[in-house]
């Protein structure tokens, strides 16, 4: 027998309108799921209840939907790149840095536990995984309790530089095919997963990095299965400009022109489109292209701003007609902390409270992760969709005075008010703590994962710098005081 548990009476509960399409307040209701399904929202719940949750002083919400992260590299990083520079490549981390600063494959899975435990910690219920395969890749997803969307990557060539400013790429089509291969049959067996909480995307890494023919295979491939693809596309200066130099286009309208713009389709970053103001562009064709095909951007504005790169603007994308969804490219991997960061550096950079509400950030963080996912089942509290489900502490003082359930979760509660959370109906965060992953052991391993990065990355950069060179500490350290 399914075991059926309820929460009853909750404070407030952050529910979905099925025939309106949106999110709405609910007082004093009961929700109540059957296995890993909800199956009542509302008042006076008088089914079957084998499990019973007080909801008083809770408020009740759906998970968060992530969908662009790097849990097997970026948390390592932490201490290391969080201000670097790179004058060349227009300070964007990615040419200089990402290849110099490697996890190996010893440090993987503390990684990606790291990442895991503190997204679902911040009520974070589905991740999408873009990640190089590594043995024991589904199994450590699946065990984390989290939602997971594999996205193995595979491309034709790889970056490197000799000087700091000009990039290059070694290229191999074969192994970018055989990459595809791969990545095709762990699709499959993520589908086959008996977890039943694990899908796939089907992921070219880099635009620039892949031939035309690996990505409108790779494609063809999402279309054929009815899966979500994503590739890195308008993510840097240097890639808008060697794009425009190949082919005289846009990123993006160079997609466009070979079928690669679709309903399936998730631009991870989508920043430097033509109407961005670094690039001085002569067109404004590619928010609407993005806009009239139906693709997702996946906005993940942490990363960038620590480079002083923002989109322009968040609001702007969504009154363009674009789906929006949010993701976390970086550490720490706190997603209500990525949300509030949304909001903020959209205001800023549009100079105006007016450029998006909170509700717009809410709304990405569901129904668009969810819409980009292929999954409609997830991102709301509603009967039939799945028991993905976070509860807060309302009397958490961060969260009081208590007016505004939102608002104050994300501006000011963030995950210190993220008291339970459930997926597909387990409980993986009780009292606020990781249930399937012990944490602290999975940090230790980490740093020693990272020790053993910084050992060798003058091996690795191109100038044979160390890596305080690259990343100096931000004091020197003595051995005492004068």
């Amino acid at each position: 027998m399914t075991e059926t548990t309820v929460i009853r009476n909750a404070d407030w509960v952050v529910a979905f309108d099925k025939a309106k399409g949106e999110h709405v307040y609910l007082r004093d209701a009961d929700v109540a799921f059957e296995g890993n399904r909800i199956t009542h929202v509302g008042k006076g719940y008088e089914g079957k209840a084998d499990v019973e949750i007080d909801g008083r002083n809770r408020v009740v919400m759906p998970g968060m939907i992530n969908v662009h992260s790097h849990p097997t590299s970026e948390p390592l990083r932490k201490g290391i790149t969080d201000e670097t520079r790179s004058p060349g490549f227009w300070h964007s981390s990615l040419y200089e840095y990402l290849s110099t600063f490697e996890n190996d494959p010893d440090g993987y899975a503390a990684c990606m536990q790291v990442a895991l435990a503190e997204l679902l910690m911040s009520g974070c219920t589905t991740v999408a995984d873009l990640s190089i395969a590594f043995d024991g890749w589904l199994d450590t997803l699946a065990d984390s309790g989290i939602r997971a969307v594999i996205a193995p990557m595979y491309r034709d060539a790889r970056w490197y530089t000799t000087d700091g400013h000009e990039l290059k790429y070694d290229w191999n089509k074969e192994n970018g095919r055989k990459g595809f291969e791969k990545a095709a049959r762990l699709l499959d067996l993520a589908k086959q997963h008996p977890s039943g909480r694990l899908s796939g995307m089907v992921c070219p890494a880099q635009i620039d990095t892949c031939s035309p023919e690996l990505i409108r295979d790779s494609y063809d491939l999402a279309v054929e299965k009815n899966l979500p693809f994503q590739i890195h596309a308008a993510q840097s200066v240097t890639e808008f400009l060697e794009m425009q130099r190949r082919h005289g286009l846009t990123p993006i309208q160079w997609m466009e022109s070979i079928g690669a713009l679709g309903e399936h389709s998730i631009i991870g970053h989508g920043i430097f489109l033509d109407h961005h103001p670094w690039l001085h562009w002569t067109t404004r064709k590619d928010l609407g292209l993005l806009a009239d095909s139906g693709s997702t951007v996946a906005h993940c504005p942490t990363v960038f701003a620590r480079r002083g790169i923002t989109l322009r603007t968040f609001g702007g994308y969504l009154r363009a007609g674009v789906n929006m969804g949010i993701g976390t490219d970086t550490y720490p991997h706190n997603f209500l902390e990525e949300m509030r960061c949304v909001a903020m550096y959209a205001r800023v950079i549009g100079e105006s409270v007016d450029d998006l509400n909170t509700s717009d950030v809410f709304n990405a963080a569901t129904m668009g992760g969810a819409k980009a996912l292929r999954q409609p089942d997830i991102g709301g509290i509603a009967p039939g969709f799945k028991a993905d489900i976070v509860l807060l502490d309302a009397r958490h003082p961060a969260m009081m005075p208590l007016r505004e359930p939102v608002r104050s979760l994300v501006y000011v509660a963030g995950d210190r008010a993220v008291n339970d959370v459930f997926v597909d109906g387990n409980q993986v965060v009780k009292d606020g703590k990781c249930l399937t992953i012990d944490l602290q052991a999975a940090s230790e391993a980490l740093q020693e994962a990272q020790q053993r990065s910084l050992k060798k990355v003058s091996k690795l950069d191109w100038n044979g710098r160390s890596a305080d060179e690259l990343a100096p500490m931000a004091y020197r350290t003595v051995d005492r005081l004068n």
